[in-house]
């Protein structure tokens, strides 16, 4: 089986786009969790989430390809804008590959539909009540843009990266709710170790900050509903916990045979090792308290990545500041390591980017390959309040200097689909 390692990052982030912008953000503690600008949230029972401000995906795409904006959706942007980022970041002369072996995994998820698209023709296809009548509606095909579905299909993100950059190899998309940006680091990583390409585009990308979709996860009682100030209000791990922030953005990796980019001199960020993937199947929307589920797709990780628990310095937890996933997590931290967990260190960039659901996992992964790199750990922000049950090392409000050779991401998600990929510190 071929080695595989990171050689570029790309970020598009609500506290900062680009891998360095990024980096310094989370490393001084600073939140993008802000009053929702994209909308009127006024009448809404959540008003902050954590948003990408001023991105413009233009800059990415050649003259030609800018026409095809028009049928991107928000998380299709971030995605090509972190797929640009990190190919410039990896140094590779794209042009000069060869484009049957580069590929592209993404991990997202639901693709909110604009109201305000659709909305002339639901009108128009109503009664003199305002009752909707689903003939008239059959009828309004006209009404709406021809490639409107485009806009709406999970794959198309996946498609646009591959579009936009000419990669013609693999392609895939996952759609495993919060574990989906995991989970294709970790489909990428195979695909290369066992040869079906030389170079892929590895993430996830997501954006569900509408009016709908925030009104979804308030009644699934998901969303903090806390009337302190915004960027205190995603606290994974703290007593005062009550919801997580909803956030947006992308996370894209290049994945790389290791003896390719020794050749051509390239930054190697850190090794992938391995993933583990497992599913509770226990509810829909609450996590098995028990942490079996959790716990097995981190031993399936280890046991691909060959890698002892003792071995491992450093978690990037999935922590999303809800009552329920945080004391999960810290469960399954316990049940795999042991007495080793209680000098583990753990933490969640949640704290200061939200939950990216379909790309949390990706841009979780470019922060465990960035500790790895720079022997920083980000910090688990708003840890004022010590919940006794979550009783491990969650590296609170400041970020922290430690030597790691071996690091996790772990990612769990509605439904309960666990992901957990394993990396290292590269050694040649």
């Amino acid at each position: 089986m071929r080695r595989v390692v990171v050689t570029g990052l790309g970020v598009v982030a609500p506290n900062g786009v680009g891998k360095d912008a990024f980096w310094n953000a989370c490393l001084n503690g600073k939140s993008g969790v802000a009053p929702i600008r994209s909308f009127d949230a006024s009448g809404h029972p959540v008003k902050v989430a954590a948003e990408v401000k001023d991105f413009d995906v233009s800059t990415f795409l050649s003259a030609s390809q800018r026409k095809s904006i028009k049928i991107m959706s928000r998380a299709m942007r971030f995605a090509v804008g972190a797929a640009g980022l990190a190919i410039k970041d990896s140094g590779i002369d794209w042009d000069q590959e060869d484009p049957e072996r580069l590929g592209v995994v993404m991990g997202t998820g639901l693709v909110p539909i604009d109201i305000p698209e659709i909305a002339p023709a639901v009108f128009q296809s109503c009664d003199e009540e305002g009752k909707l009548d689903v003939v008239k509606l059959g009828q309004q095909n006209g009404a709406l843009f021809p490639l409107w579905i485009l806009k709406y299909l999970p794959n198309m993100v996946a498609a646009h990266v591959s579009m936009a950059f000419n990669a013609q190899g693999p392609n895939s998309t996952i759609t495993t709710a919060c574990a989906a940006g995991t989970q294709a680091v970790g489909e990428a990583f195979r695909l290369i170790s066992r040869g079906d390409a030389d170079v892929i585009l590895a993430g996830g990308a997501d954006s569900r900050i509408d009016p709908l979709m925030i009104l979804a996860y308030s009644a699934l009682g998901a969303l903090s509903t806390s009337d302190r100030p915004a960027s205190e209000i995603s606290r994974p791990f703290d007593g005062g916990r009550d919801g997580f922030v909803l956030g947006e953005g992308s996370g894209v990796l290049i994945l790389e045979e290791l003896e390719r980019a020794k050749a051509r001199g390239a930054v190697i960020y850190a090794e992938v090792l391995g993933m583990g993937t497992s599913f509770d199947a226990y509810a829909v929307t609450k996590p098995d308290p028990d942490a079996k589920g959790a716990a097995r797709a981190i031993t399936s990780a280890l046991k691909e990545a060959c890698v002892d628990v003792r071995d491992v310095n450093y978690i990037n937890a999935h922590g999303t500041s809800t009552r329920l996933n945080d004391l999960m997590e810290t469960a399954a931290v316990k049940r795999v390591f042991g007495e080793g967990a209680k000098t583990l260190a753990m933490s969640s960039i949640k704290s200061m980017v939200g939950h990216l659901i379909g790309a949390a996992g990706a841009v979780e992964a470019v922060a465990l390959a960035l500790t790895l790199h720079t022997n920083a750990l980000p910090p688990t922000i708003n840890q004022t309040n010590p919940d006794p049950a979550c009783d491990l090392d969650y590296v609170p409000n400041t970020a922290r200097e430690k030597r790691t050779s071996v690091g996790l991401s772990t990612s769990f998600g509605f439904g309960g689909q666990n992901a957990a990929l394993v990396m290292s510190r590269f050694a040649a």
